[in-house]
């Protein structure tokens, strides 16, 4: 199967999924009568044994479940559709593969379709996705925003998080010293030489990139903070920001009343957290806990003194 092949049978895997998606259920009739509608069929049915090929395929590659109902009109729907809106890497490849499929479908106005640059998605990442699928150590050179020097040294990679446009690993170092240590998250972007070697390691049975991440807010894992209640004071207008995008899975609205909202979350309060509330600027009061409104309300005051002179 060539590429442009390829890219052609996932866009209409897209498609099939987004039409029953839409309709919840669909006969096959239905179905087939709004794909000759469509540009992709281009005049030609679907055959039945063609989608049923596809319902196969589509379950093998984002763990979507169509079935029939097998009774009255006999249509199809998704069984799991629930699994659409969760996070995971199915998911969001389907959710990629969809908003892929609406700007490839858009070249007639793309002078005014204005995206985001994600740095390192190209260069780094297929390198890094190859080496963790073989447990093979990558030598890199790497630029820390911290620090002046560049250093080179082997990493075995395990698991990588995408995360405010930029790609972040998750790796432990071969030397000793560091070895010995938690794995260490190094960006992407700041990779400036990236090299798979011949060298192998083991995974380690009892690592898990979820539990490594559990109650982080960003790619700051930092486990000497302990995940615990936060509780936030939201102006109405964030509030519906905050509906519609939760700062966090764990995320609930305890309160809601005509001047404010009360949201609590269940996290790791670290310093990408802290930001993330300082961004949002008047709009959010943080109430508890007592030692998270002290740190915010203590980098207030020396933003403050930065400014008052003037």
């Amino acid at each position: 199967m060539n590429n442009d092949r390829g890219q052609s049978l996932i866009t209409k895997y897209v498609w099939v999924i987004e039409t029953i998606y839409r309709r919840r259920k669909i006969s096959f009739k239905q179905l087939n009568e709004l794909w000759l509608r469509d540009d992709i069929s281009r005049g030609v049915d679907i055959p039945k044994r063609t989608f049923d090929n596809w319902r196969d395929v589509i379950w093998d590659m984002f763990g979507i479940s169509i079935v029939n109902e097998n009774r009255g009109e006999y249509r199809y729907y998704i069984e799991n559709e629930e699994d659409i809106s969760k996070n995971g890497l199915r998911s969001w490849l389907y959710n990629t593969f969809c908003v892929s499929n609406a700007l490839a479908n858009s070249q007639s106005i793309k002078d005014r379709i204005l995206l985001e640059y994600v740095p390192s998605g190209q260069s780094n990442l297929q390198t890094v996705l190859e080496a963790m699928k073989e447990n093979r150590v990558l030598n890199i050179s790497y630029h820390s925003y911290w620090k002046e020097e560049e250093y080179n040294f082997d990493v075995q990679p395990y698991c990588v998080k995408l995360f405010r446009q930029r790609w972040y690993m998750v790796a432990r170092s071969t030397y000793t010293y560091y070895c010995e240590k938690r794995p260490r998250i190094y960006a992407l972007d700041r990779i400036t030489y990236l090299h798979k070697t011949e060298h192998t390691f083991r995974m380690p049975d009892d690592w898990d990139a979820a539990e490594y991440f559990e109650g982080c807010f960003g790619v700051i894992a930092d486990h000497k903070t302990d995940i615990q209640p936060v509780t936030l004071k939201v102006n109405p207008s964030q509030a519906n920001y905050l509906r519609s995008l939760p700062l966090h899975e764990s995320q609930q609205e305890t309160e809601c009343t005509p001047e404010y909202s009360i949201f609590t979350l269940n996290l790791r309060p670290t310093f990408d957290f802290q930001q993330e509330l300082l961004w949002n600027g008047e709009d959010i009061e943080v109430l508890e806990p007592l030692w998270l409104r002290e740190e915010i309300a203590g980098k207030i005051k020396r933003m403050w003194n930065k400014y008052k002179e003037d």
